[in-house]
């Protein structure tokens, strides 16, 4: 068996990258794919390799004969097929250069500009079926030329992007671009058929085209093998190579990469987040079925300003407009927050360091809690604060990692002492709502902000409700110039109709929200239950929809992590490097729903030693 790559090429989509190289040069993680596709077919044993080349083809045969040497190819003969108008033809005249090469012998066909695991090219060579298509079931990320398979794998229809149908993606598998010609096959079919509609429709047409001629003649010819999403990717742009090397990465290195994304975690599809933090019982069904029906209206009308966005919000929680302000995120209005607050400002450490990086121009007072729980009270605060003489206090409650909690009479008797001492506070609330019902408050309250002037209230929607792509946060304060300062400071459309329609919505869903944050205070106690039988596992109480975990023996918090990522597709919090965790100990799961709670315990379970 032989193997056929196309490489002809410009790839201009990458930019700067095909600059100077061929769009198969393109480093993933420190190599190219050219030397990925050959490795993997040196590996599985294949003895011949023809590619095509066009753009930049003397730099890559170059490049290919320093990289790879009678000694590294084990055998594997290369040559060269040279298409010289590859800037004035497509892929399938590329091919048709090779048609002499294709029907000597049976042949992998590959595109240059993927990646993929070895096991592919195994399953392929294994495989009793001579003529395969590998496919793999459609996800939101792909994009190109699907299929549609019978019972039997047989495809049956290859759909391009004129006939796709977003309702029927269920029975869509994407072409990986990775094939499985007989030597029969090629001759008496593929190369007759490429030949006359090459002759028919020009140069400048894709060599899938025939592929798609031949199963509409029949079902019977080609067959769909069958691989998972996370088993190849296919590199058009800079945004595609990014994730490419998010997913191929290994160790520690895959670990860091997924953590610099900060979200968009459905290009992978597989991945089980326990790290961010969001409510897995709300929104209702019903709510995201309202949402959705009016989905073509909210994406062509632009949202209201800040004030209809004060309305909204202060309708929810009785507040005067006046006194509430609606963020993109409560992380825009940390940032307005931290850019006017200067002085001494108290901070109890561990903590959520989107705040004290925001505080540029404050001197942050610590106050650092016992590592044996990570708690602290209101009298700590208290004695620290007439300690040091800092005249503003940061509290998030429930604490973030840590999960304590401070309780609504010791809250309202700190919040009195502080107002004597003329101490403003910033009261962040964003899980609270999670905590038990029997000791749940809220601070976000008329009556409570106006009789505490020196309280700033802080909320994540995103959290407590389960909508971080909806991108809200909120922040109320009795003093209303103050409030109007911080909706200045953001543009006037900080949130989009979406958000906007949802604060307009919430309320007929507010009971659907009070037992989903049952749901979760019950879940919590049952996860830390399960948690709490699993050896060298000490778990810390919560009142919040995550746990604080440290391991001890012979476990490390930065190695479990990268194992419960690599082996189960798992994504948890390694407290490795913030303040107050200098061991490698320490980890912060979330908590989610009881199915997949079960799935990380069952993980743990596994990989703790």
């Amino acid at each position: 068996m032989q193997a056929l790559i196309l490489a002809a090429g410009m790839g201009k989509r990458l930019g700067r990258y095909t600059k100077n190289a061929t769009k198969c040069m393109v480093q993933v993680n420190g190599k190219a794919l050219i030397e990925y596709a050959i490795e993997s077919l040196v590996q599985n044993g294949i003895k011949k390799l023809i590619i095509v080349v066009g753009y930049k083809g003397d730099v890559l045969i170059d490049y290919i004969s320093k990289k790879f040497n009678a000694s590294n190819l084990n055998g594997m003969e290369i040559e060269y097929v040279e298409n010289k108008v590859y800037d004035k033809t497509n892929n399938i005249y590329s091919l048709y250069l090779a048609t002499d090469k294709l029907i000597q012998d049976d042949t992998l066909l590959l595109e240059s500009d993927l990646i993929y695991k070895p096991s592919i090219i195994k399953k392929l060579i294994e495989s009793p079926d001579p003529n395969l298509a590998v496919v793999s079931p459609f996800e939101p990320w792909m994009d190109g030329t699907c299929t549609l398979l019978d019972d039997n794998n047989y495809i049956t229809g290859i759909l391009d992007k004129a006939h796709f149908d977003w309702k029927h993606t269920e029975n869509y598998h994407k072409t990986v671009n990775i094939y499985k010609f007989s030597k029969d096959f090629s001759t008496n079919y593929y190369v007759p058929f490429l030949e006359a509609y090459q002759k028919a429709f020009g140069k400048n047409e894709y060599y899938e085209q025939v592929l798609k001629v031949l199963s509409f003649l029949s079902s019977s010819v080609l067959k769909g093998l069958k691989v998972s999403g996370e088993e190849w990717y296919e590199i058009d742009d800079p945004a595609d190579l990014a994730i490419a090397e998010n997913r191929f990465a290994t160790g520690s290195e895959k670990l860091k990469r997924l953590q610099h994304r900060y979200g968009g975690y459905w290009r992978f599809p597989q991945l089980k987040d326990y790290c961010y933090l969001v409510n897995p019982y709300f929104p209702p069904q019903k709510m995201i079925d309202e949402l959705t029906a009016s989905f073509k209206t909210l994406l062509t009308q632009y949202p209201s300003g800040a004030q209809e966005q004060s309305i909204l919000a202060g309708k929810i929680y009785n507040i005067l407009p006046e006194n509430i302000a609606v963020g993109n995120g409560a992380a825009e209005l940390i940032k307005s927050l931290g850019e006017e607050l200067t002085g001494k400002i108290l901070v109890p450490y561990p903590t959520f360091n989107e705040y004290p990086e925001r505080f540029k121009n404050a001197e942050i007072v610590q106050l650092m809690t016992d590592k044996t729980d990570f708690t602290y009270t209101a009298a700590d605060i208290l004695n620290k604060v007439k300690e040091s003489g800092a005249k503003t206090v940061l509290l998030i409650n429930p604490d973030n990692p840590s999960g304590s909690f401070i309780k609504k009479d010791d809250m309202l008797n700190l919040l009195e002492e502080l107002k004597k001492l003329d101490v403003k506070i910033f009261f962040d609330e964003s899980f609270i709502d999670f905590a038990e019902k029997s000791i749940r408050y809220s601070l976000l309250k008329q009556d409570i902000i106006e009789k505490y002037p020196n309280l700033v209230v802080v909320k994540s929607i995103s959290k407590s409700y389960g909508v971080p792509g909806l991108r809200l946060g909120l922040i109320a304060n009795a003093d209303a110039a103050y409030i109007s300062s911080i909706k200045k400071a953001n543009s006037i459309w900080n949130i989009n109709s979406f958000a906007e329609y949802y604060l307009q919505i919430y309320e007929k869903y507010n009971s659907a929200y009070s037992a989903a944050c049952d749901a979760i205070a019950n879940e919590r106690n049952r996860f830390i239950s399960e948690l709490e039988k699993i050896p060298n596992l000490k778990v810390y109480p919560s009142q919040a929809n995550f746990v604080l975990c440290k391991l001890s023996g012979d476990n490390y918090s930065d190695k479990i992590a990268v194992d419960l990522l690599e082996k189960s597709n798992i994504y948890i919090k390694d407290l490795t490097g913030k303040k107050c965790f200098d061991e490698k100990r320490y980890l912060r799961l979330a908590v989610r729903n009881q199915a997949d709670n079960d799935v990380l315990i069952a993980a743990l379970k596994q990989i703790i030693k």
